[in-house]
Protein backbone atom coordinates (compact mmCIF):
# COMPACT_ATOMS: atom_id res chain seq x y z
CA UNK A 1 0.00 0.00 0.00
CA UNK A 2 1.32 3.43 -0.78
CA UNK A 3 1.77 5.93 1.55
CA UNK A 4 -0.98 8.25 -0.08
CA UNK A 5 -3.28 5.28 0.65
CA UNK A 6 -2.25 4.77 4.37
CA UNK A 7 -2.85 8.25 4.86
CA UNK A 8 -6.16 7.82 3.13
CA UNK A 9 -7.39 4.94 5.32
CA UNK A 10 -6.19 6.82 8.65
CA UNK A 11 -8.16 9.73 7.09
CA UNK A 12 -11.20 7.59 6.87
CA UNK A 13 -10.84 5.95 10.31
CA UNK A 14 -10.96 9.61 12.32
CA UNK A 15 -14.00 10.27 10.41
CA UNK A 16 -15.54 7.39 12.78
CA UNK A 17 -14.66 10.27 15.48
CA UNK A 18 -16.91 12.72 17.47
CA UNK A 19 -15.82 16.31 15.28
CA UNK A 20 -14.31 17.30 18.21
CA UNK A 21 -11.70 14.72 18.18
CA UNK A 22 -11.88 14.25 14.80
CA UNK A 23 -9.94 17.84 14.17
CA UNK A 24 -7.04 16.65 16.86
CA UNK A 25 -7.11 13.37 15.12
CA UNK A 26 -6.34 15.07 11.74
CA UNK A 27 -3.88 17.35 13.15
CA UNK A 28 -1.15 14.37 12.72
CA UNK A 29 1.74 15.08 10.59
CA UNK A 30 1.41 13.02 7.29
CA UNK A 31 4.22 10.56 8.50
CA UNK A 32 2.31 9.91 11.76
CA UNK A 33 -0.66 9.38 9.81
CA UNK A 34 0.62 6.56 7.18
CA UNK A 35 2.15 4.86 10.45
CA UNK A 36 -0.88 4.82 12.76
CA UNK A 37 -1.94 1.28 13.37
CA UNK A 38 -4.82 2.16 16.20
CA UNK A 39 -6.63 5.51 17.40
CA UNK A 40 -7.76 4.87 20.97
CA UNK A 41 -10.26 6.39 23.33
CA UNK A 42 -9.74 6.11 27.31
CA UNK A 43 -12.54 8.19 28.90
CA UNK A 44 -10.66 10.86 30.82
CA UNK A 45 -7.90 10.49 29.25
CA UNK A 46 -6.19 11.66 26.16
CA UNK A 47 -7.05 10.44 22.74
CA UNK A 48 -3.85 8.48 21.49
CA UNK A 49 -2.70 7.09 18.46
CA UNK A 50 -0.70 3.92 18.40
CA UNK A 51 2.30 4.39 16.25
CA UNK A 52 5.39 1.48 15.82
CA UNK A 53 6.76 3.10 18.11
CA UNK A 54 4.21 3.09 20.84
CA UNK A 55 0.91 5.21 21.92
CA UNK A 56 0.97 9.17 21.14
CA UNK A 57 -1.14 11.08 23.14
CA UNK A 58 -3.04 14.20 21.82
CA UNK A 59 -4.06 17.31 23.13
CA UNK A 60 -7.94 16.20 23.37
CA UNK A 61 -9.24 14.91 26.72
CA UNK A 62 -12.11 12.37 26.16
CA UNK A 63 -14.89 12.64 27.81
CA UNK A 64 -17.26 9.87 28.15
CA UNK A 65 -20.66 11.34 25.67
CA UNK A 66 -17.90 10.89 22.97
CA UNK A 67 -17.73 7.53 23.42
CA UNK A 68 -21.45 6.97 23.23
CA UNK A 69 -21.08 9.48 20.13
CA UNK A 70 -18.50 7.66 18.56
CA UNK A 71 -20.91 4.33 18.57
CA UNK A 72 -23.93 6.36 17.03
CA UNK A 73 -21.44 7.51 14.07
CA UNK A 74 -20.16 3.49 14.04
CA UNK A 75 -23.91 1.89 13.47
CA UNK A 76 -24.94 5.06 11.59
CA UNK A 77 -27.66 6.10 14.56
CA UNK A 78 -28.62 2.48 14.69
CA UNK A 79 -27.18 0.71 17.30
CA UNK A 80 -30.06 -1.22 17.65
CA UNK A 81 -28.90 -3.14 14.83
CA UNK A 82 -25.26 -4.07 15.95
CA UNK A 83 -26.40 -5.08 19.52
CA UNK A 84 -25.02 -9.12 18.82
CA UNK A 85 -21.79 -7.59 18.49
CA UNK A 86 -21.82 -5.13 21.08
CA UNK A 87 -22.18 -7.04 23.51
CA UNK A 88 -18.95 -9.41 22.03
CA UNK A 89 -17.47 -6.43 22.79
CA UNK A 90 -17.03 -4.69 18.99
CA UNK A 91 -18.01 -3.01 16.26
CA UNK A 92 -17.77 -3.55 12.32
CA UNK A 93 -17.83 -0.65 10.39
CA UNK A 94 -18.40 0.86 6.65
CA UNK A 95 -15.42 0.51 4.92
CA UNK A 96 -13.59 -2.46 6.71
CA UNK A 97 -12.84 -0.69 10.19
CA UNK A 98 -13.59 -2.45 13.41
CA UNK A 99 -13.77 -0.85 16.99
CA UNK A 100 -13.27 -2.48 20.15
CA UNK A 101 -14.84 -1.82 23.20
CA UNK A 102 -14.69 -1.40 27.04
CA UNK A 103 -17.41 -0.51 29.59
CA UNK A 104 -19.79 -2.36 32.24
CA UNK A 105 -20.70 -5.30 31.28
CA UNK A 106 -24.84 -6.42 31.54
CA UNK A 107 -24.86 -9.76 33.09
CA UNK A 108 -28.49 -12.24 32.61
CA UNK A 109 -28.07 -15.87 33.37
CA UNK A 110 -24.51 -15.64 33.61
CA UNK A 111 -24.35 -13.71 30.17
CA UNK A 112 -23.27 -10.79 29.15
CA UNK A 113 -26.29 -9.09 27.16
CA UNK A 114 -24.74 -5.32 26.36
CA UNK A 115 -22.44 -2.89 27.21
CA UNK A 116 -22.99 0.52 29.00
CA UNK A 117 -21.21 3.33 30.73
CA UNK A 118 -18.43 3.21 28.04
CA UNK A 119 -15.27 3.35 28.99
CA UNK A 120 -12.54 3.13 26.07
CA UNK A 121 -12.40 1.86 22.52
CA UNK A 122 -9.86 1.30 20.18
CA UNK A 123 -10.41 1.64 16.38
CA UNK A 124 -8.43 -0.68 14.13
CA UNK A 125 -6.79 1.07 11.17
CA UNK A 126 -7.12 -2.74 9.36
CA UNK A 127 -5.06 -2.11 5.60
CA UNK A 128 -5.01 -4.83 2.97
CA UNK A 129 -1.75 -5.37 1.46
CA UNK A 130 -3.09 -7.41 -1.44
CA UNK A 131 -0.45 -9.44 -3.17
CA UNK A 132 1.63 -10.71 -0.15
CA UNK A 133 0.37 -14.13 -0.35
CA UNK A 134 0.72 -14.53 -4.37
CA UNK A 135 4.00 -16.18 -4.22
CA UNK A 136 2.98 -18.28 -1.54
CA UNK A 137 -0.61 -19.42 -2.51
CA UNK A 138 0.86 -22.26 -5.62
CA UNK A 139 3.07 -23.96 -3.43
CA UNK A 140 0.18 -25.04 -0.88
CA UNK A 141 -1.02 -27.39 -3.47
CA UNK A 142 0.73 -30.76 -4.33
CA UNK A 143 -0.88 -33.53 -6.49
CA UNK A 144 -3.62 -30.12 -7.44
CA UNK A 145 -4.82 -30.84 -3.74
CA UNK A 146 -4.19 -28.35 -1.32
CA UNK A 147 -2.30 -28.90 1.80
CA UNK A 148 -3.50 -28.31 5.47
CA UNK A 149 -1.26 -25.19 6.58
CA UNK A 150 -0.65 -23.24 9.84
CA UNK A 151 0.32 -19.42 10.10
CA UNK A 152 2.59 -18.72 12.33
CA UNK A 153 4.43 -15.48 14.26
CA UNK A 154 4.38 -13.87 16.98
CA UNK A 155 1.83 -11.31 18.39
CA UNK A 156 1.09 -8.49 16.03
CA UNK A 157 3.30 -10.02 13.51
CA UNK A 158 0.59 -9.98 10.40
CA UNK A 159 -0.64 -13.23 10.48
CA UNK A 160 -4.19 -12.05 9.88
CA UNK A 161 -2.94 -9.90 7.26
CA UNK A 162 -1.55 -12.70 5.75
CA UNK A 163 -4.51 -14.85 6.08
CA UNK A 164 -6.68 -12.33 4.34
CA UNK A 165 -4.67 -12.09 1.33
CA UNK A 166 -3.91 -16.12 1.42
CA UNK A 167 -7.79 -16.33 1.35
CA UNK A 168 -8.45 -13.95 -1.28
CA UNK A 169 -5.31 -15.73 -3.95
CA UNK A 170 -6.79 -18.83 -2.78
CA UNK A 171 -10.69 -18.01 -3.73
CA UNK A 172 -9.58 -16.09 -7.18
CA UNK A 173 -7.60 -18.92 -8.30
CA UNK A 174 -4.45 -18.71 -10.95
CA UNK A 175 -3.15 -20.08 -13.66
CA UNK A 176 -0.98 -22.63 -11.59
CA UNK A 177 -4.07 -23.75 -9.57
CA UNK A 178 -7.42 -23.64 -9.62
CA UNK A 179 -9.49 -21.55 -7.28
CA UNK A 180 -11.20 -22.68 -4.10
CA UNK A 181 -14.85 -22.72 -2.23
CA UNK A 182 -13.41 -21.24 0.82
CA UNK A 183 -15.38 -21.19 3.89
CA UNK A 184 -13.83 -18.56 6.12
CA UNK A 185 -14.74 -18.48 10.01
CA UNK A 186 -14.67 -14.81 10.98
CA UNK A 187 -15.30 -15.33 14.65
CA UNK A 188 -13.75 -12.13 15.44
CA UNK A 189 -14.60 -9.81 12.29
CA UNK A 190 -11.05 -9.03 11.67
CA UNK A 191 -10.50 -10.94 8.39
CA UNK A 192 -13.46 -9.86 6.46
CA UNK A 193 -14.64 -7.25 8.70
CA UNK A 194 -18.71 -7.85 7.09
CA UNK A 195 -20.90 -4.74 7.32
CA UNK A 196 -24.28 -5.48 7.36
CA UNK A 197 -24.24 -8.41 5.74
CA UNK A 198 -21.13 -7.28 2.93
CA UNK A 199 -17.33 -8.05 3.67
CA UNK A 200 -14.86 -4.97 4.01
CA UNK A 201 -12.16 -6.56 2.78
CA UNK A 202 -11.25 -8.32 -0.33
CA UNK A 203 -11.41 -12.39 0.35
CA UNK A 204 -12.23 -13.47 -2.96
CA UNK A 205 -14.82 -14.47 -5.22
CA UNK A 206 -15.36 -17.60 -3.67
CA UNK A 207 -15.60 -16.93 -0.29
CA UNK A 208 -18.54 -17.74 2.27
CA UNK A 209 -18.06 -15.36 5.40
CA UNK A 210 -19.72 -17.05 8.78
CA UNK A 211 -19.23 -13.66 11.02
CA UNK A 212 -18.49 -13.53 15.02
CA UNK A 213 -19.51 -17.01 15.46
CA UNK A 214 -17.15 -19.64 17.69
CA UNK A 215 -14.87 -21.47 15.25
CA UNK A 216 -16.21 -24.74 17.43
CA UNK A 217 -19.73 -24.19 16.40
CA UNK A 218 -18.87 -22.19 12.69
CA UNK A 219 -16.84 -25.46 11.46
CA UNK A 220 -19.62 -28.22 11.62
CA UNK A 221 -22.03 -25.36 10.52
CA UNK A 222 -20.14 -24.59 7.20
CA UNK A 223 -19.11 -28.82 6.63
CA UNK A 224 -22.99 -29.03 6.73
CA UNK A 225 -24.21 -26.18 4.73
CA UNK A 226 -22.04 -25.12 1.69
CA UNK A 227 -20.14 -27.68 0.80
CA UNK A 228 -16.43 -25.90 0.87
CA UNK A 229 -12.85 -26.72 -0.40
CA UNK A 230 -11.27 -24.83 2.15
CA UNK A 231 -11.86 -23.75 5.94
CA UNK A 232 -10.10 -20.70 6.97
CA UNK A 233 -10.24 -19.83 10.58
CA UNK A 234 -8.14 -16.62 12.20
CA UNK A 235 -6.36 -17.49 16.01
CA UNK A 236 -6.72 -21.33 17.29
CA UNK A 237 -7.10 -20.84 21.18
CA UNK A 238 -9.27 -23.38 22.12
CA UNK A 239 -9.40 -27.53 22.50
CA UNK A 240 -12.80 -27.04 20.86
CA UNK A 241 -11.55 -25.58 17.92
CA UNK A 242 -8.66 -28.77 17.67
CA UNK A 243 -11.55 -30.82 17.73
CA UNK A 244 -13.54 -28.91 15.11
CA UNK A 245 -11.15 -28.84 12.80
CA UNK A 246 -9.79 -32.61 13.15
CA UNK A 247 -13.12 -33.53 12.40
CA UNK A 248 -13.45 -31.41 9.17
CA UNK A 249 -9.85 -32.47 8.26
CA UNK A 250 -11.68 -36.29 8.68
CA UNK A 251 -14.00 -35.27 5.78
CA UNK A 252 -11.77 -34.39 3.37
CA UNK A 253 -11.64 -30.54 3.82
CA UNK A 254 -8.50 -28.16 3.54
CA UNK A 255 -7.60 -26.12 6.33
CA UNK A 256 -5.86 -22.55 6.85
CA UNK A 257 -5.57 -21.44 9.93
CA UNK A 258 -3.05 -19.26 12.54
CA UNK A 259 -1.65 -19.19 15.71
CA UNK A 260 0.28 -17.23 17.89
CA UNK A 261 3.41 -18.66 17.83
CA UNK A 262 7.06 -17.61 16.24
CA UNK A 263 7.75 -21.07 14.97
CA UNK A 264 7.73 -25.02 15.39
CA UNK A 265 9.76 -25.34 18.46
CA UNK A 266 7.29 -23.08 20.16
CA UNK A 267 4.41 -25.22 19.07
CA UNK A 268 6.09 -27.99 20.63
CA UNK A 269 6.35 -26.71 23.75
CA UNK A 270 2.40 -26.10 24.30
CA UNK A 271 0.89 -29.50 25.27
CA UNK A 272 -2.21 -28.15 23.23
CA UNK A 273 -0.35 -27.39 20.11
CA UNK A 274 1.94 -30.20 19.88
CA UNK A 275 -1.53 -32.78 20.03
CA UNK A 276 -2.37 -30.74 16.51
CA UNK A 277 1.21 -31.78 15.59
CA UNK A 278 0.84 -35.30 16.95
CA UNK A 279 -2.36 -35.75 14.98
CA UNK A 280 -1.31 -34.28 11.34
CA UNK A 281 -3.72 -32.36 10.86
CA UNK A 282 -1.99 -29.85 9.66
CA UNK A 283 1.11 -30.14 6.78
CA UNK A 284 2.77 -27.03 5.93
CA UNK A 285 3.50 -23.71 8.20
CA UNK A 286 4.46 -20.34 7.13
CA UNK A 287 6.31 -18.54 9.59
CA UNK A 288 6.01 -14.60 9.64
CA UNK A 289 9.89 -13.44 9.87
CA UNK A 290 10.30 -9.61 10.73
CA UNK A 291 13.61 -8.53 8.92
CA UNK A 292 14.77 -5.00 8.93
CA UNK A 293 13.28 -4.03 5.22
CA UNK A 294 9.90 -5.67 6.30
CA UNK A 295 8.22 -9.07 6.36
CA UNK A 296 9.55 -12.05 5.12
CA UNK A 297 7.60 -15.36 4.81
CA UNK A 298 9.08 -19.07 5.17
CA UNK A 299 7.72 -22.36 4.57
CA UNK A 300 8.18 -25.71 5.97
CA UNK A 301 6.97 -28.79 6.68
CA UNK A 302 5.70 -29.67 9.61
CA UNK A 303 7.09 -32.99 11.56
CA UNK A 304 5.22 -35.82 11.62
Amino acid sequence: MQKNELISRYEQAATILPSRLRKVALSLSDGEKAQAEELRLRAGRPLAVLLPTGELPLEAEVEPEELETLCDIATEFSRYAAAETIREGFLPVRGGFRIGLCGTAVMKDGMNTNLKNLSSAVIRIARERKGVAEHIAPRLFQGGGFINTLILSSPGGGKTTLLRDLIRCLSEGGADRPPQRISLIDERGEVAVVYRGAPQMDVGPRTDVLDACPKALGIPMVLRAMNPQIIAVDEITLREDLTAMSMAAGCGVGLLATIHAAGVPELLRKPLYRQLLENQVFRLAVRILQKENGRAYELEELPC
